[in-house]
């Protein structure tokens, strides 16, 4: 049995696919980039696999043919795909019973989440590989935090609680979320909050790498619902944050309250249990306003953006990303947030 390439435009292939998923307990991830499925002899869909970037995602097989070898099959494929596209690094998520499997087809557990999601690489030391590159940028100091940011794109409100934890700790490790998921590019993001934090001196930026993995495409087709993706996104976010914690000695990571997020609100809750457990503080600070009393926000930075309203994009955002966004090279992006149906993230 050979494995087909499935093109999004094939609805019926996609919808045994999906009949095929919903059958094995797995539902279809959102963010999906290529999709592959072996046929049997009566062109059923018996056994199928997807990628998105540098992961693998969504393999099932149908329960009629396990046993088959059609998973080894399914894997090869998609290995080599992409291969093929001179992505070497890859990633997977799958539930726990399924990872000695993939152990023997070459990938290496980096941290699970009991009765939940294991998340598996195919390098036996990458995890440890970068935490040893983390470990040589270790400052000395009593008080260490870190902070994450997307910057999508890098706000006011960014750049107050980047200032704050700065001027709160001896040293702070900034990690900006290298994948390109949003509608801001990492490369722009990565430059504006550089900018932007320019003035404050004990500051050591980090790429995020694969190993910090945002909301936008942590994998869905586990998980019933979505509170229950957000909370192993989380737990499996917070596993990996706390042995980066360990390699570079910090003693607290703050975040930034958003009341009207059920993303964060549930995010900033586990960490303010888990954290504590491993002697790590969760500093929750609040989110700076405008005069009006409202929360400033990539989302509401976005929307002004689609709308054109740069005027009150100013009154949001530090002045290197106004520069930024009111200069010849942003007119892509620019042209990318007003094609988007949705710049608000809930």
């Amino acid at each position: 049995m050979s494995v087909s390439k499935i093109y999004k435009s094939d609805k019926r292939a996609n919808a045994a696919i999906d009949k095929l998923l919903l059958a094995e307990g797995i539902r279809r991830d959102k963010n999906l980039d290529y999709t592959c499925a072996i046929y049997d002899e009566d062109f059923n869909v018996i056994a199928t696999g997807s990628c998105f970037g540098n992961t693998l995602r969504c393999m099932a097989v149908s329960h009629e043919h396990q046993g088959e070898g059609l998973m080894n099959e399914i894997v090869s494929h998609l290995i080599q795909y992409e291969f093929e596209r001179k992505i070497y690094n890859l990633f997977l998520y799958t539930k726990c019973n399924s990872a000695k499997f993939f152990g023997d087809l070459g990938f290496y557990e980096i941290a699970r989440i009991d009765n939940q999601i294991v998340f598996m690489e195919n390098r036996r030391t990458g995890f440890n590989d970068y935490l040893s590159e983390l470990a040589k940028t270790k400052r000395d100091g009593q008080n260490i935090a870190a902070l994450v940011v997307n910057a999508n794109p890098f706000t006011l409100g960014h750049q107050y609680l980047i200032e704050r934890a700065s001027r709160e700790n001896d040293i702070l490790h900034l990690f900006i979320v290298s994948e390109d998921a949003s509608l801001v590019p990492f490369e722009v993001r990565k430059k504006l909050v550089i900018e932007g934090t320019a003035h404050l001196s004990n500051i050591i930026y980090h790429d995020t790498g694969a190993y910090i993995i945002s909301s936008a495409t942590f994998p869905s087709y586990f998980q019933k619902d979505d509170s229950a993706v957000i909370e192993s996104h989380a737990n499996l976010d917070l596993s990996i944050f706390i042995r980066i914690a360990s390699s570079l000695g910090i003693n607290s990571r703050y975040v930034g309250e958003e009341p009207k997020s059920l993303v964060t609100g549930i995010y900033n809750r586990i960490m303010s249990e888990k954290l504590p457990e491993h002697g790590i503080k969760c500093v929750i600070i609040p989110r700076k306003t405008e005069q009006d009393g409202q929360v400033i926000s990539a989302s509401n930075v976005r929307q002004a953006i689609k709308d054109g309203n740069f005027e009150r994009m100013r009154g949001l955002v530090p002045e290197c990303t106004y520069k930024f966004f009111t200069s010849p090279e942003a007119e892509k992006i620019i042209n990318k947030i007003r094609e988007s149906d949705n710049v608000i993230h809930y």
